[in-house]
């Protein structure tokens, strides 16, 4: 049979509040979709989802500004509650320019406004904007350890969120979180289809099933947060998080 990669959104999960069991609702609703998993099947979840349950959602009203948020603030035209917010959930600011801030996250990922975002989160009660979980790995491993539980074998997870990428327009989902699987497939010391051994390969697996569940979920108003993924060639190494996607400094080029 011809290698197939399958995604299928749950379209019955429920709108999430702060402190709801996620892992309940998933299966809940994959179970009313007549969703079945199997060994080797692989949870995407949205970050806007797992920021919600969190309680990451925050109120622009109780934020006091600092000076280095204001001085920001001014060069950028942002709000500066907003950048305070930006300044408190990176380690650093790697540029800035009117309209925009691209911040390293303290979990080491970069990209714009450390991930504060307020689309489909409701502005009905004040301005609000939402954060990304403390810490998306240890969410994704909460999160595959309870799945992994209820259905009696193990179920990889990948939390992503869309994220722009440098000299390329658009965005695509990036894998913010991971646990179970190891996020890169390492092919080095394979060969290809003329023998010649792989000396650098090495996918991005993790990001990969991240950008395609995206594709499924939407941007907009499709409500689809939750997509499993099915046929996935996995790496058969060690389970690693997020972190081992992320480039170290020191082979940085551009910073």
């Amino acid at each position: 049979m011809a290698p197939a990669l399958i995604l299928r959104a749950v379209e019955q999960l429920p709108r999430v509040t702060s402190g709801e069991d996620l892992v309940a609702l998933i299966i809940s609703a994959t179970a009313t979709q007549a969703l079945m998993p199997e060994a080797g099947d692989i949870l995407v979840i949205a970050q806007k989802v797992v920021s919600k349950v969190e309680d990451r959602l925050v109120a622009l009203a109780g934020v006091s500004p600092s000076k280095a948020a204001y001085d920001l603030a001014a060069e950028t035209g942002k709000d500066a509650r907003l950048v305070e917010l930006i300044l408190s959930e990176s380690r650093a600011i790697i540029r800035s320019r009117p309209g925009l801030i691209i911040a390293e996250h303290h979990c080491g990922h970069i990209l714009a406004n450390a991930g504060i975002d307020t689309s489909n989160i409701s502005q009905s009660e004040g301005e609000h904007v939402l954060l990304w979980p403390s810490d998306p790995d240890v969410s994704a491993a909460g999160l595959a350890q309870g799945l992994s539980q209820a259905y009696g074998f193990d179920i990889p997870v990948i939390i992503n969120d869309s994220m722009g990428r440098a000299w390329r327009l658009g965005t695509t989902g990036h894998a913010i979180g991971v646990a179970g699987l190891d996020p890169l497939w390492n092919q080095v010391g394979g060969h290809d289809l003329y023998g010649n051994e792989l000396r650098v390969t090495e996918p991005a697996t993790a990001d990969g099933l991240a950008a395609a569940a995206a594709l499924v979920q939407g941007e907009a108003a499709e409500g689809n947060p939750v997509v499993w993924i099915r046929g996935c060639p996995r790496s058969s190494g060690r389970a690693r998080n997020s972190r081992a996607l992320l480039r170290p400094q020191s082979a940085d080029l551009f910073r």
